[in-house]
């Protein structure tokens, strides 16, 4: 039971008497009709059978009494008969409400809402006077209700709605309470910020009619009836217009209801077409469609976004495309998501442009100049946000000299400034994260650039060409012959160079994957790459490729190419969505022990499944998902704004590839095979699959992996002690030798082949230039072989005691 309970003033017996007084016999009455009807239980409406007609025709103080008695015997069950019976012409008392709030405080508290159906009746047609001292626990009552999603929302906003009326009757209070209340931090900041201009005249009933739309989609009717109150409140649409700016000043999640107010207000907001109003809708959007950083699923304001992304869609300039197109990129709740995709393919249209074109066109600059670098004088200071390698960092400097950090000056007097310069450190990280995202999915799409296009959006802008500048590209004249070469910035502008530096003829350019390449000039750019010393922001000239095998082209429309694999569950979620796809989470209820992740490949066009379920937990008290097993991996087409199933020979290479590729990389990354503390667990029911895998033949991205070991081992002071095999590393110690599988990782120790649990904290590797930071098993390989090159000098007591057990007598 709520506080409210406590703040009911407290009824006399004589009051409670009067408001019994034939309760009995009403009670008896209504459920003869209800019997006759054989409608009593949960599902029907008994108000819609004909016998309900002589209840009608009963006198008002017969209905008063009979609405108190089922309120009193069945409060959460017969919510429709209650209402039926308290109609409008039908008087109650104040007497009437104290008592049923009454029974509602013996019951409990609150359920599901519904026991709260008459007294939220009676409340409103009660005057000022009866109401003054039942002020504080209707208030109190309503705040509780405000905050329980257990009740449904239908139920909650009626609830709600009907006690704030009776408490701005009672209060006086020329804004509704039930709009911008306490359930949330907007609502009160809002009161308090814009104070009289919500009670200026109109203003209130303008408010009202916004929070009353159901659905994205407003009608004819609602929007007829929004321009009228909009011409006719005082100052209307300048309220909106502050409403929504301290909306996407807060930043926050709201309550479901000032998220219903905010959906109107977006609406009303529409009706105008200049740029600021533009801007305004471009800034709400962004904030209702951001989520928590905990629970990136749950927008702020999950139906604000919806309708402001269809809204924003239909504008001009700018200001749309960027915010969408950043959203693309960010947005994980789903429902939102296929709302900007499909605003982005309309916008698109209406200005001739790809949603893949969208995307490109749309890239934020935030005000950076070709360096990538923003200086601001802050004071005596300069601060510059600057991008620096794949992040964004904010750095000062006085006098031309840099500063380690902040200036305590600059901390102590231009806090505004400083905490301007952080958010746009924030705001171009944000953009770098989505850009490369965007831009490595270029890699399933057969996109051509004409030089000029090419140039300025992956090589000028300042975003974009931290990466486009260091991948390789391929330019063709007539389409049919391409020459791959990487970026150089000549004074006449760049230009695409060769392996020798020879500048190559301007023409049409793509970019550049190996699934296209053959496999000499793939090893000849692989060496160009190692020796220039160039490191790409994701892996390409190293890329895995995955080519159609004949038994794919026989299963027609799947691959088993990675089913059966146990993987680590809430590792491999995570890694999913960090790669773009969208998976629901798999546990313990109704529909959660199978799951299928989807992502969109070569631009939209085509769709890649991956099959995967919950393996049952054996522990009866956890219900927690460890592991989950791999299953099927399809495609579809898009049709429209539907998908086709497609068979995997009618799959576009760069799209199988991409698709493969990723799958490869949660089943290498997240299988328990890659696990170093396995081999512990004794009589495992996943030990079968675990040893079998820890010495699998190597997949494409394990293949990859090797050939990059195979050129940078010389170049390590360890070479003369390493050797490859097809799938190890050998690694000669002092003490003994050993032996990494390059698919896990594992390390098995010779001549008997005891397996040595290595878990590495932080994997080092010198100064040992990487052409590529995407492969962390690379890193954790190169780190055990140093590690192991000199055992004799090992100090872990772990690793010790494994040596010892091994029998380790000497160089091997």
């Amino acid at each position: 039971m709520g506080d409210w309970a406590a703040l009911l003033p407290r009824l006399s017996e004589t009051d409670r008497r009067q408001v019994e007084v034939g309760l009995a016999e009403a009670d008896e009455r209504i459920r003869a009709v209800l019997r006759t009807a054989s409608t009593y239980h949960w599902e029907s409406s008994v108000t819609s059978v004909p016998e309900w007609a002589t209840v009608r025709s009963w006198p008002v103080e017969e209905r008063r009494r009979a609405a108190l008695a089922m309120h009193r015997e069945s409060a959460s069950a017969m919510s429709d008969v209650v209402r039926n019976l308290a109609t409008a012409d039908v008087t109650f008392t104040r007497a009437d409400l104290v008592w049923c709030l009454d029974v509602v405080a013996c019951r409990g508290g609150v359920d599901n809402g519904t026991e709260l159906e008459l007294p939220a009746l009676i409340a409103p047609r009660l005057t000022a006077a009866e109401l003054a001292d039942l002020v504080p626990a209707l208030s109190a009552l309503s705040s509780e209700v405000v905050d329980d999603y257990f009740i449904a929302a239908a139920t909650r906003r009626r609830t709600v709605m009907l006690f704030g009326r009776a408490i701005d009757r009672a209060t006086g209070s020329p804004l509704p309470s039930s709009l911008l209340h306490d359930g949330d931090t907007f609502g009160p900041a809002v009161r308090a910020e814009l104070g009289d201009a919500l009670v200026a005249p109109g203003v209130p009933e303008l408010l009202e009619h916004c929070a009353t739309l159901d659905k994205p989609a407003a009608s004819k009717t609602w929007l007829r009836h929004l321009d009228d109150l909009l011409a006719a409140a005082n100052g209307g649409p300048q309220v909106v217009r502050r409403l929504l700016d301290a909306f996407a000043a807060h930043g926050r999640s709201v309550h479901d209801d000032s998220d219903r107010l905010l959906r109107g207000l977006v609406w009303a907001l529409s009706r105008e077409r200049d740029e600021e109003a533009t801007d305004l809708l471009a800034r709400v959007t962004a904030t209702a469609a951001a989520a928590p950083r905990q629970a990136s699923g749950f927008p702020h304001a999950q139906r604000t976004a919806i309708t402001a992304v269809r809204l924003l869609a239909d504008r001009d300039g700018d200001a749309p495309v960027r915010t969408l197109a950043r959203l693309a990129g960010t947005v994980r709740n789903r429902a939102v998501r296929s709302r900007v995709e499909a605003a982005l393919t309309s916008l698109g249209a209406r200005r001739g442009w790809s949603l893949s074109e969208v995307m490109e066109l749309a890239v934020d600059d935030h005000g950076l100049g070709p360096d990538g670098r923003l200086p601001t004088p802050v004071g005596s200071y300069e601060a510059t946000v600057e991008i620096a390698g794949d992040r964004a960092r904010l750095i000062f400097a006085r006098d031309g000299v840099p500063l380690k950090g902040v200036p305590a000056q600059v901390k102590q007097a231009h806090g505004d400034e400083l905490a301007w310069l952080r958010d746009a450190v924030k705001r171009v990280g944000a953009t770098l994260v989505s850009e490369r995202q965007r831009v490595e999915g270029l890699l399933s799409e057969e996109r051509t650039w004409s030089y000029p296009d090419w140039s300025s959006r992956f090589l000028d802008h300042p975003v974009t060409a931290t990466f486009g500048r260091r991948l390789l590209w391929e330019t063709s004249g007539d389409g049919q012959r391409w020459t791959a070469g990487l970026p150089r910035r000549d004074p006449d502008g760049w230009t695409l160079v060769d392996r020798a530096g020879r500048a190559l003829p301007h023409g049409q350019v793509r970019l550049w994957h190996p699934v296209r390449a053959d496999t000499a000039e793939v090893l000849a750019w692989r060496e160009h790459l190692l020796a220039a010393g160039l490191t790409q922001p994701f892996k390409q000239v190293f890329r895995e490729i995955y080519l159609r095998t004949p038994a794919e082209e026989k299963t027609h429309t799947y691959s088993n190419r990675f089913a059966g694999h146990i993987l680590r569950y809430r590792q491999a979620n995570a890694l999913l969505r960090g790669r773009g796809w969208q998976a629901g989470y798999l546990g313990t209820w109704d529909g959660g022990y199978e799951s299928e992740a989807t992502k969109a490949f070569g631009g939209g066009e085509w769709r890649a499944s991956f099959d995967h379920a919950l393996v049952d937990n054996p522990d009866p008290d956890r219900y927690d998902v460890e592991h989950c097993s791999t299953d099927q991996v399809r495609f579809a087409r898009r049709d429209g704004t539907a998908w086709q199933p497609a068979p995997i020979v009618d799959v576009p290479p760069l799209v199988f590839s991409e698709a493969m590729r990723d799958v490869d990389l949660f089943v290498g990354v997240t299988s328990i095979a890659t696990d170093p503390e396995w081999a512990d667990r004794g009589e495992d029911r996943f030990s079968a699959y675990w040893r079998r895998a820890v010495v699998a033949e190597l997949t494409p991205s394990a293949q990859v992996r090797r050939d990059a070991l195979a050129r940078l081992l010389p170049r390590m002071a360890i070479a003369d002690r390493v050797d490859l095999s097809d799938r190890h590393l050998r690694v000669c110690g002092n003490l003994r030798a050993y032996r990494i599988h390059l698919g896990s990782g594992n390390v098995m120790m010779e001549p008997d082949d005891a397996y040595l649990c290595i878990v590495a904290a932080r994997e080092r590797t010198g100064r040992l230039h990487l052409p590529f930071d995407d492969d962390p098993l690379l890193s954790t390989i190169l780190s055990k072989a140093i590690m192991l090159a000199a055992d004799d000098k090992i100090t872990d007591t772990t690793v010790l005691a494994q040596l010892r057990r091994g029998g380790a007598t000497g160089q091997a």
